[in-house]
């Protein structure tokens, strides 16, 4: 398998890639799984816009987008990976919007360009935050908006967007929402084993896979490295200053230095022409089958993986709607969830009555009384969707047993 840079551990490992779609809350819609990753904007134009254009909901029509020149089907929103005018002016041809960090970045905003906006987060909190917008032209002609965010320590964040209707407190609130992925692939990690392989086994790639060629990795690696050791010789060579007042024999010193730092510069800049120009001869991209058989490689397989993927985003999706219920009573999240995990882990009493055509949960008594009340009412709640049990005609209720029915064996 192809090796990844796993960021949380600094390492490279091998492994697949996968690209998670999920909404503003932090709800997944899909996942694409890259056994040869050919980078965020290809999979973006290729595997996801496409389908994000067949299913998702609520589409203006074409005779819509026609009258009014600014409307946009839907936004995408993507961290710096993505960053790049060209793929932003073929979004918006097909009317998408995009929402990203600028990269580059090099002048700071005048701080009193800045004021103080109420933002709405996705979760409902309301926070001020200091912004400020512009309008940039980038190298293709575009012109995009760019919005930044005036941290307490001076820093600026910017964010760059083509929908032009968005006010910006939306549009700094909507980045900002990606976080909301972050906190799906941590709690996913921890609760549903996100990163746990499924199968052991590989399967073999498509002979027509593209991809880098590993001659042209190795030379680029060279290329950087000598790179870097020049960068590191000039600042040296920047360095050096001749010292005041010095006798004869010291300054012969100084320039003997002076001229090997020079020379072994001149020698460094010339490698590095010599590797550029191997570099270039060598083709960055292969078929699978042209590489050597040496360094071909296979997938995991993914037959299973896909199918427990799919069950994990259902269940997600279904923890969530149920998280929503029980934060109606209680404020903060992570409370509602470990409330709703400790329901999923939690004794049941099933008592179907075929004559009345139900099927009773009884569910036993959590950990405080706070969380009995809040059961209370997600039993009722539930109940009230009048759900029929599948396979049968049994419709569901829900109802907590109280202390007063549990007999006194059970309570000893």
């Amino acid at each position: 398998m192809p090796r990844r840079y796993v960021a949380r551990q600094r390492i490279c490992l091998r492994g697949t890639t996968d690209y998670w779609v999920n909404a503003m809350d932090g709800q997944p819609f899909f996942v694409v799984t890259q056994a040869v990753d050919p980078g965020l904007i290809k999979v973006l134009e290729e595997q996801i816009v496409p389908r994000l254009l067949e299913e998702v909901p609520g589409q203006p029509t074409s005779a819509e987008l026609e009258a009014d020149p600014q409307r946009a089907r839907f936004t995408v929103i993507f961290d710096r990976a993505g960053f790049s005018p060209k793929f932003f002016a073929r979004l918006w041809a097909l009317r998408i919007a995009v929402i990203t960090y600028r990269k580059r970045v090099n002048r700071a905003w005048p701080p009193s360009d800045f004021s103080t906006h109420t933002v709405r987060l996705v979760n409902g909190e309301e926070v001020k935050l200091r912004l400020a917008e512009r309008k940039v032209l980038l190298r293709n002609g575009m012109r995009l908006r760019e919005i930044r965010e005036f941290a307490a320590d001076g820093h600026q964040t910017s964010i760059i967007t083509t929908d032009a209707r968005k006010p910006l407190e939306q549009v700094a609130a909507t980045l900002f929402a990606r976080w909301c992925q972050e906190n799906f692939f941590q709690y996913m990690g921890q609760h549903y084993g996100l990163n746990r392989l499924i199968e052991y086994g590989t399967q073999p790639l498509p002979e027509t896979t593209v991809v880098i060629n590993p001659a042209w990795r190795r030379k680029d690696q060279e290329v950087r490295r000598e790179q870097a050791l020049l960068h590191k010789d000039q600042v040296q060579f920047n360095a050096l200053s001749s010292p005041p007042q010095a006798e004869p024999d010291a300054l012969v010193r100084f320039e003997q230095n002076k001229g090997k730092l020079l020379e072994q510069i001149q020698q460094r800049q010339l490698r590095i022409d010599q590797l550029k120009t191997e570099r270039k001869a060598t083709p960055k991209h292969l078929t699978l089958k042209e590489l050597p058989e040496e360094e071909r490689f296979s997938e995991l397989r993914t037959a299973k993986k896909h199918f427990v993927d799919t069950i994990k985003l259902i269940a997600y999706r279904a923890e969530t709607a149920l998280v929503h219920i029980v934060r109606e009573k209680l404020k903060r999240e992570d409370d509602a969830r470990a409330l709703v995990r400790q329901v999923f882990t939690s004794a049941v009493d099933l008592c179907p009555d075929l004559d009345r055509k139900t099927l009773t949960v009884r569910l036993h008594q959590l950990s405080t009384p706070a969380h009995d009340d809040v059961l209370d009412h997600l039993c009722a709640e539930l109940t009230a969707t009048e759900t029929t049990y599948p396979g049968t005609d049994l419709c569901l209720i829900f109802e907590p047993v109280r202390a007063s029915e549990i007999p006194r064996d059970q309570e000893s």
